[in-house]
């Protein structure tokens, strides 16, 4: 008998968290969805699929380079903002093809990357790593994968620029990302 008044009363309380949600959706022409808002009272999600821009990472654009379609949808490309009294992501990724090689394409980002802080080059991919660093640490070769070949990074552990690239035929395939980590008393 206890265990169903356990039960009931956490319906309730769902049911209380859930009654200050909201959630809105916008679809492409196709009827896809593409952006998410999400708010409740404890904290909001936002996602936008598509239509990033590369001055929301801090970097500028590659010359010539080409937004990277992925799949049939052409989704490479997101902005995501998660936000709570307790802690907060932001992430921001593009993807671009260039005709360039991947050495001229770093080359160009190095510069750029220095008023972040320190750059440094990994090989063997792109890994976002927030465990086991002091936030302010600076930004680490930690662990290695996934498609690309080579990073640059610059920034702290909570607030990195990467820029990580492979090679594509007689050119490049390269992202750019910047991610942003927060406790309750950080804002973005």
């Amino acid at each position: 008998m206890k265990s169903k008044y356990l039960i009931l009363a956490a319906g309730f309380l769902t049911v209380l968290s859930l009654s200050g949600c909201t959630v809105r959706s916008n679809k492409d022409s196709a009827g896809r969805e593409k952006d998410v808002d999400i708010k409740t009272p404890f904290g909001s999600l936002s996602v936008k699929k598509g239509g990033t821009d590369i001055k929301d990472t801090g970097l500028p654009p590659y010359p010539g380079a080409r937004p990277r379609k992925d799949d049939e949808h052409g989704d490479s490309n997101a902005n995501v903002n998660i936000s709570s009294s307790l802690f907060g992501l932001k992430v921001v990724a593009t993807k671009f093809d260039s005709d360039d090689s991947p050495d001229k394409v770093l080359g160009f980002y190095q510069k750029s990357l220095g008023k972040f802080g320190n750059v440094i080059q990994c090989n063997g991919g792109m890994d976002i790593n927030f465990q086991h660093h002091d936030k302010d640490d600076p930004v680490t070769c930690d662990g290695s994968g996934g498609e690309f070949q080579k990073a640059l990074k610059a920034g702290t552990q909570n607030n990195q620029h990467i820029v990580a690239i492979r090679s594509s035929g007689s050119g490049s395939t390269f992202a750019v990302v910047y991610v942003r980590a927060f406790d309750g008393k950080d804002t973005i």
